[in-house]
């Protein structure tokens, strides 16, 4: 009797391990799926406010100085030196783009300036004199990209997955961009135009 109690034990020994290895299968795969997701929301939001730090900044900056525009770019990303964004590759601070806009007499919409001014006090006179000429810098644009052309068009950046579960490979991050007004652009009251 008991040789025959045994012999039905073993024969189902097996299914444990089967049933265990498939059910973690469908367990893991849903857990790395939300962690993925959490991650992407994270990445997302997370954009909104790199570019929205960056715009501010670089509102009072003088935009022919390099160290200070790369410190903006850098401070965006949350970081103290150059690096990725904490939890956000492929985002560095290279791919935080700041340009300057100026208002189109035509449309009436901010256009990208492929020429600045010579400086924050010329473009101040610029501004003063006529508010909507094409050398007239009003706006400052922030926005996380892989490359800007001389346009000012942007190309989006692919995602990269944690966890390579599914193939996400042809997906871009979206478009994040803040504009906002600009402010001195490190002119200093009382300074004259530059040459």
């Amino acid at each position: 009797m008991r040789r025959i109690a045994f012999k039905g034990r073993t024969r189902q020994t097996g299914s444990v391990a089967v049933e265990f290895a498939l059910v973690a299968m469908i367990f893991f795969t849903v857990v790395f799926a939300t962690l993925e997701l959490a991650r992407m929301e994270f990445l997302l939001n997370t954009l909104e406010e790199v570019t929205r730090r960056a715009a501010a900044a670089a509102t009072n900056v003088d935009f022919r100085d390099a160290t200070a525009l790369r410190k903006v770019q850098t401070d965006a990303v949350f970081r103290t030196s150059s690096g990725p964004l904490a939890l956000g590759t492929p985002v560095t601070s290279d791919n935080v783009k700041i340009d300057y806009l100026s208002m189109s007499k035509a449309t009436w919409n901010p256009t990208h300036m492929s020429s600045l001014p010579t400086c924050p006090a010329a473009n101040r006179l610029n501004c003063t004199t006529d508010p909507n000429a094409d050398n007239c810098i009003r706006f400052v644009r922030a926005r996380v990209c892989d490359s800007m052309d001389s346009n000012g068009n942007c190309t989006k950046l692919p995602y990269q997955m944690v966890f390579p579960f599914f193939d996400l490979s042809g997906m871009k991050l979206p478009a994040a961009e803040t504009i906002v007004p600009a402010g001195t652009l490190g002119a200093t009251p009382g300074a004259m135009p530059c040459p």
